[in-house]
């Protein structure tokens, strides 16, 4: 998946040229469209393997482009970075909610918004010295192929919440802080709120299934993937 394209769907042309510039200096290879419908065809088009969003945008607003691309399963493995002026707790909520990974408010300097890429990217890489495989209660995660399944059959899981899951049940039983998570699978460079994990972990629960239960609520700390011992 690391191709270094970037799609970057912006209708403000000063600033959409400000970024293609400065991520083309920096090795991308970018892509721009400046309406949302125009975003979406682009992106099936020609998958890129980050898409830079904004939330405001004429013809489909981000938040209903975001939610098409992670419908779609040319697209629903791209990293996906909001770009918009809305500040507000809920507009990010809502925004991680429907699969976004990061979210930059406006105005931000270009350098952070390039570290930031430089952050996500990183999340896409398998460390080395990491096991290929992680598998606990029929739940296996395949770290090459960046591919869950339970059961047998596949999980369309976003990168955030791959990288969530991953981090849960590498260590089962341990009980992570909201922070941590943040830190651990989101990444330092990732700035969210603590709900912002609520979102992702109510949103793996419902892909999981009648396994969700797995991931277990720490009251007053977090959470916690179920240990096979605490259940023998």
């Amino acid at each position: 998946m690391a191709n270094r394209k970037v799609l970057v769907i912006e209708d403000d042309r000063a600033l959409s040229e400000i970024i293609c510039y400065n991520l083309q200096q920096h090795g991308f290879q970018v892509s721009t469209a400046f309406d949302g419908q125009s975003g979406l065809s682009a992106a099936f088009h020609q998958p890129p393997e980050i898409i830079l969003l904004d939330v405001m945008l004429p013809v489909l607003d981000g938040i209903e482009v975001c939610r098409r691309l992670r419908a779609h399963p040319e697209t629903n493995q791209c990293v996906i970075l909001m770009l918009t002026a809305k500040a507000e707790e809920a507009d990010q909520l809502l925004g991680f909610s429907v699969g976004a990974d990061d979210y930059v408010v406006k105005p931000f300097s270009v350098k952070v918004l390039l570290e930031r890429i430089k952050a996500l990217r990183r999340r896409l890489l398998t460390e080395p010295g990491d096991l290929p495989t992680i598998a606990v209660q029929g739940i296996v995660i395949d770290r090459v192929r960046h591919q869950v399944t339970m059961n047998g059959t596949a999980l369309d899981l976003t990168p955030s919440e791959f990288r969530l899951l991953e981090t849960l049940m590498r260590d089962p039983g341990r009980a992570y802080e909201r922070n941590d998570l943040i830190d651990l699978a989101l990444g330092e460079a990732t700035v969210v709120l603590e709900r912002t994990i609520d979102v992702h972990i109510r949103a793996l629960r419902k892909k999981l299934g009648d396994c969700g239960e797995l991931i277990e609520t720490v009251r007053g700390i977090g959470y916690r993937f179920q240990d096979q011992r605490d259940s023998a």
